[in-house]
């Protein structure tokens, strides 16, 4: 059993960069700085009456699990149909990311990562919760969790079992640590029998998941099971 964990040094950075996600809160706390301002701006607009509750719950929904991954989507969906945007994306994330329209800030610096038979990658970001917001989104709660930081590069193969993922023991297992300069985004293998597929449709098959490594993507047939 093969296995690579790959955190390229860059604790130091961590520990000074200066970024919206930037998280000094101690080991346990469940809410950043950041966290309790937002919150705390929150109860006061509601508390006026600007907002309404309902209408903020789904506002960050929609940004958390549909806008962001959907553009992250776009992105893996245009690597597995076009083999110059593929080799384009791995040579410089960045650009052919931008390219897309997918740009600013905490997605200056990409990385893509691509997984193949030999190889799974998955990203982690053990200090605090550096992630692509352009292309993912919202990190998920998990993500930022002390549980997940540490586990991830402990027992990776047992945090992708609680994830219901399960490589093959000749499969190796790189881990990668997002910093303030660098953010990852995995490019999932693609599903068989999707062999002309439009760019679209690949599209829904990328799930945030396979996109941090903690996933793959759905198959056709889970694509049929899904509601409409």
């Amino acid at each position: 059993m093969s296995e690579t964990h790959d955190h390229h040094d860059h604790h130091d950075h961590h520990e000074h960069h200066n970024h919206d996600d930037d998280h000094a809160h101690p080991e346990g706390s469940e809410l950043s700085d950041m966290d309790l301002r937002v919150r705390a701006l929150e109860s006061l607009l509601i508390e006026k009456g600007y907002i309404d509750p309902a209408a903020l719950d789904i506002l960050i929904e929609t940004y958390g699990t549909r806008v962001g991954p959907r553009n992250g989507a776009r992105v893996v969906a245009k690597a597995w149909a076009d083999p110059a945007y593929r080799e384009w994306l791995l040579a410089d994330a960045s650009a052919a990311i931008a390219s897309l329209g997918y740009s600013g800030r905490q997605g200056e610096h990409m990385v893509a990562l691509e997984n193949t038979p030999a190889v799974h990658n998955m990203v982690v970001c053990t200090l605090c919760s550096c992630y692509p917001w352009p292309v993912l989104g919202l990190p998920p709660v998990w993500y930022k969790s002390a549980p997940y930081r540490s586990r991830a590069v402990i027992d990776p193969r047992g945090v992708l079992d609680d994830f219901g993922v399960r490589l093959s023991a000749d499969s190796a297992l790189q881990v990668w640590d997002s910093t303030a300069e660098i953010r990852y985004l995995v490019l999932p293998m693609r599903p068989a029998g999707t062999e002309g597929w439009s760019e679209d449709r690949l599209a829904e098959l990328v799930t945030r998941d396979s996109m941090i490594g903690t996933g793959l993507a759905r198959s056709p047939a889970e694509l049929q099971g899904m509601p409409a």
